[in-house]
């Protein structure tokens, strides 16, 4: 069944509501624990922090979407990507990208570092950097394609036969691709992320993260880690996220296509020095890219010529809100180097390419040309002498 349809019928069956009533909308099931009619058989759910019907609805869909056999909803992406991080054990190695969104960043090399996890980030373009990164203690590798905010593409079924080779968990974060355009499972890969607070939920009015397992060993033995870790999606934040997705098809289709007329227009400006998108002809990791995604997607990120520059720029749009996150239904432009990379050092921000001139932009539902217009006059404001 097609991945649209799919996102309004998870359940093509039509088993996903059985309570007689027939609702097309899901209820919430805002309760913190539930009845039980029998003290040693238990029902389906006691307590909401283990399991809740409105949770288990999203967690179904996520599931189904992006082709894996268990999916788990946490209260943000940073809850879901620590949960995933607690499945391994003081003393373990982890491969890393070395671009992976600055939240990540920081719990490993703060918060999971203290507590004895050790990483090594590598550039995960070069897959033999990563295999001689590998070490007799190393259980997983964890990467981002495309990777905020450069969007640079990593060769996901090279990383994943990697892992297979050296028996890792392959670990990616899908957010800036959804399963909408891009299914890591099928390319071999063993947990895939996502903060639902961005694409998935798509209103910015929700935040949420979501994990899905390939396989059901280990969707048990992460479910044991939120059921203990406790750090669950509650039933209304649930219920936001499932009407968010149902439109996620025409959302992210309609923003992605005035991202791809808004790139090279972009990239032709003399005020821009350099553009990355996966849509570009220009873009290192275009070919691959295609080859594993279906399509761009609506994230687009540029560097004007230097500092002063990016903050002239981000002071003069209007239509943009400046602000942290992406993939609302407003377009939303973010600067990494105080935004989602704030917790990384300078130096280490500059050394993955982050400088103080680039700009990250979520292109929402506005207009294209709108858009344009508005982006050509902050631009024009931004330029040397001005």
């Amino acid at each position: 069944m097609d991945l649209t349809t799919l996102l309004i019928h998870p359940d093509p069956s039509g088993t996903d509501h059985q309570d007689g009533f027939g609702d097309l909308a899901p209820p919430i099931h805002q309760t913190s624990t539930f009845a039980q009619a029998d003290p040693l058989c238990l029902g389906p759910y006691d307590y909401s922090r283990s399991g809740n019907p409105t949770r288990g609805a999203v967690e179904s869909a996520i599931a189904s979407l992006e082709g894996g056999t268990r999916g788990l909803a946490f209260a943000s992406g940073m809850a879901a990507i620590s949960s995933v991080l607690l499945l391994f054990s003081p003393g373990d190695h982890i491969v890393a990208s070395r671009d992976l969104y600055g939240g990540a960043y920081r719990a490993l090399t703060t918060l999971f570092a203290r507590w004895g996890l050790e990483t090594t980030f590598v550039d995960a373009t070069d897959v033999v950097a990563l295999s001689r990164a590998v070490t007799p203690r190393t259980r997983a590798v964890y990467v981002e394609s495309p990777s905020n905010p450069l969007l640079t593409v990593t060769d996901l079924a090279a990383v994943a036969a990697l892992a297979k080779e050296y028996g890792l968990v392959a670990i990616i974060d899908n957010t800036f691709m959804t399963p909408f355009l891009q299914r890591p499972i099928a390319l071999g890969f063993d947990i895939v992320l996502h903060s639902a607070t961005k694409f998935l939920g798509g209103h910015s009015d929700v935040v949420a993260g979501l994990a899905v397992t390939a396989d059901p060993a280990t969707g048990q033995r992460l479910q044991a880690v939120q059921n203990t870790f406790g750090a669950v999606l509650g039933p209304k934040d649930s219920w936001l996220l499932l009407r968010g997705m149902r439109t996620l098809a025409v959302r992210l289709a309609a923003e992605q296509a005035t991202a791809q007329t808004l790139a090279p227009w972009l990239a032709a400006r003399p005020e821009v020095a350099r553009v990355h998108y996966p849509g570009l002809p220009s873009h290192p990791g275009q070919v691959i890219h295609q080859g594993q995604a279906d399509g761009p997607g609506a994230v687009i990120s540029f560097e004007l010529h230097d500092a002063t520059a990016a903050k002239l720029f981000m002071r003069a749009l209007r239509l943009p809100k400046l602000a942290v996150s992406l993939g609302g239904v407003e377009s939303i432009l973010s600067y990494p180097a105080t935004m989602s990379h704030a917790a990384m050092p300078p130096a280490a921000r500059a050394e993955r390419g982050i400088s103080d001139a680039l700009v990250r932009l979520s292109v929402g539902l506005e207009s294209a040309n709108d858009l344009m217009e508005d982006l050509d006059q902050a631009l024009v404001k931004a330029a040397p002498g001005d």
